[in-house]
């Protein structure tokens, strides 16, 4: 009898503390949600800011926000019709979502998909840097395939819409060393200048290897990553689609003419 007493009260002592560690954990994942939906939010802002150069080394989270509101305007864009849209409020919008639901997205076929994406997203939110109401740069948020994840990034344009100002990731989950080299300051450092556009089509790639400076297409070419050929044929393809006629091209066309 003594020996069932103990089992019951061991069991009870069990049942208790998972009870109560369980009650600690949930409370504490809801006190500490608004603070990690401000990181999150303060670290896409870095990114922007960092892709369109304007990011400065050791610059607090105040001058961050500060730096932002004052200089960079989000909008939506319908990217079907190439235009602005009011039609979703910057606010409350998350770009995943919409890419997920049907009703906000497009189903991809193979001959489309070549970001390997399998939906787009009919809206997307870009940011804008403007000086005196005239566009000095545009931010557009890409994401594709690369070996092992799909890697979320920012490209920023410069006013004539063709001219890479800054391109950087900053979600991914390729292999360190090799396909993480997207992270690599220097790499990225290489973008900067290159032109998108060859007589209208996308021409910006990683090759393999290094780029020969001497030779012509020279502009729109990145040295590829070594020992990391798929994950640069990633960052080739999902700048393929998102610059192309599926993706941002129509609405550059249009905001290059005043249209859209």
């Amino acid at each position: 009898m003594a020996s069932n007493d103990s089992i019951k009260k061991t069991l009870l002592v069990a049942v208790a503390l998972c009870i109560v560690c369980s009650l600690v954990v949930s409370g504490a994942a809801v006190l500490l949600k608004p603070a990690q939906v401000k990181n999150k939010a303060l670290d896409r802002k870095s990114n922007i800011l960092a892709a369109a150069g304007m990011l400065e080394p050791g610059q607090s989270s105040a001058e961050i926000e500060e730096k932002f509101v004052s200089r960079i305007t989000p909008k939506i864009v319908d990217i079907e019709a190439g235009r602005y849209t009011t039609e979703l409020g910057v606010a409350n919008f998350e770009q995943r979502k919409v890419a997920k639901n049907p009703e906000t997205s497009t189903d991809l076929g193979d001959a489309d998909d070549v970001a390997n994406i399998s939906r787009r997203e009919d809206y997307a939110i870009v940011y804008l840097v403007e000086t005196d109401g005239k566009l000095d740069k545009i931010i557009l948020p890409v994401h594709g395939y690369g070996l092992w994840s799909t890697l979320y990034g920012f490209l920023a344009l410069e006013a004539d819409l063709n001219t890479i100002a800054g391109f950087g990731f900053y979600e991914h989950g390729e292999t360190p060393g090799l396909g993480g080299e997207v992270d690599n300051p220097k790499w990225k450092d290489q973008w900067s200048g290159k032109v998108v556009y060859d007589e209208g089509e996308v021409a910006i790639k990683v090759v393999k290897g290094s780029v020969d400076t001497g030779k012509s297409g020279a502009e729109h070419q990145v040295d590829g990553l070594s020992g990391a050929t798929l994950t640069s044929n990633g960052v080739t393809n999902l700048l393929k689609f998102w610059l192309g006629e599926m993706g941002y091209k129509k609405f550059l066309t249009n905001l290059k003419s005043g249209e859209a």
